[in-house]
């Protein structure tokens, strides 16, 4: 059988590449094949389909018999459903001021799950749980939202990792007051690549109730899921991924590149991959003199700080994003296709660009 003809055009050169976000980059060609694979004929909808049976499978395998997972579309959505799922309508969620959850999901998690953010400043991006007990009272005061999660990115928004012994402190701590604790896992895979050790030690033999558990990042198209790790802390999970839009009809095409990730070792040859290719572009960008690493380079994340004006004429020839623009603050990130030559490339021109 023929191919089908398609008036589809290319406009894009797809050897530009640039460090502005992981989620530049295209989708793995493994995960491409299979969603070939589960494509044609027909499977029942909204997860009654084969593909995300075997995903359940697959996610116990890696966090554990009573792991649970439910696929959606995007981060975001998978925060905003693991967190009202573990919060009365009372409820409030303790996270790091710089929690993606916080800065970067447009007020999602109080405007769409109607829940409270109370955040604390964090030197390193990491919460402790001296830092949580910052916030970490009121139970019983009727006018302060109640306390009630305790949420964690892993990897930081600043790049950083928790340990094993440090995401259990938290844990331990937070189950003593009574709260839940929830993972931001967007960046797990190059967290547990880092540490080298498997996701389980970073969740669940941790002590982390739910998980939102990221494929975009790391090679998918689209998708993520929220994982259930402890049965006992969540209630009506389905009712609240439909009630938050996030409930895919053709789930399959979620399931399958979560599948794709998963059922070998793609997520952690890819999350290597780009951490490996970070750690290059930091001992690159060391050489450099006038340019500053702000944080330690622990995942696929480089935090920098340079002039303003370099940064701008940079920003020409490789895309980029300021973090902090006032203090100059930037961030570059790498991805699964980042290459070797990327990153010797764009060191050059910043060698270039800091002698002008």
């Amino acid at each position: 059988m023929n191919p089908p003809k398609t008036d589809a055009r290319r406009h894009h050169d797809p050897e530009v590449r640039g460090f502005a976000s992981d989620n530049y980059a295209g989708a793995h060609p493994e995960v491409l094949a299979a969603l070939a694979l589960a494509n044609g004929g027909h499977q029942v909808a909204y997860g009654e389909d084969a593909y995300t049976e075997n995903l359940q499978q697959l996610v116990r395998s890696h966090f554990g018999p009573t792991a649970e997972a439910f696929p959606v579309f995007n981060g975001t959505g998978a925060n905003v459903v693991a967190l009202q799922a573990v919060t009365d309508r009372w409820g409030a969620v303790i996270c790091a001021e710089s929690a993606h959850i916080n800065v970067d999901e447009c007020g999602a998690p109080e405007r769409v799950g109607g829940l409270k953010l109370l955040t604390v400043p964090t030197p390193d991006g990491k919460l402790t749980p001296e830092l949580i007990d910052r916030q970490a009272y009121g139970w019983d005061d009727e006018h302060r939202a109640m306390p009630q999660v305790v949420s964690i990115a892993q990897a930081t928004e600043l790049g950083t990792v928790y340990t094993p012994d440090e995401i259990r402190a938290i844990c331990e701590h937070a189950h003593a007051h009574g709260m839940k604790v929830h993972l931001d896992g967007s960046r797990l895979a190059n967290a547990a690549a880092t540490l080298d050790v498997p996701m389980r030690t970073l969740t669940n033999a941790a002590g982390v109730d739910i998980l939102s558990l990221g494929g975009t990042k790391n090679g998918a198209l689209f998708g993520e899921a929220v994982v259930v790790l402890n049965q006992d802390a969540v209630s009506h999970m389905k009712h609240l991924r439909k009630l938050s839009m996030q409930l895919a009809s053709k789930m399959r095409f979620v399931s399958v590149q979560l599948e794709a990730l998963l059922a070998r070792d793609l997520w952690l040859r890819n999350a290597r991959h780009a951490n490996e290719m970070a750690q290059r572009l930091a001992e690159g960008v060391r050489a450099v003199h006038g340019v500053e690493i702000l944080h330690p380079v622990q995942a696929n994340a480089v935090f920098a700080r340079l002039p303003h004006e370099v940064s701008e004429r940079l920003q020409k020839r490789f895309r980029f994003y300021f973090w902090d623009e006032a203090a100059g603050d930037v961030r570059w990130m790498c991805a699964f296709d980042t290459t070797e030559e990327d990153v010797d490339a764009f060191v050059a021109a910043l060698k270039e660009e800091m002698a002008r």
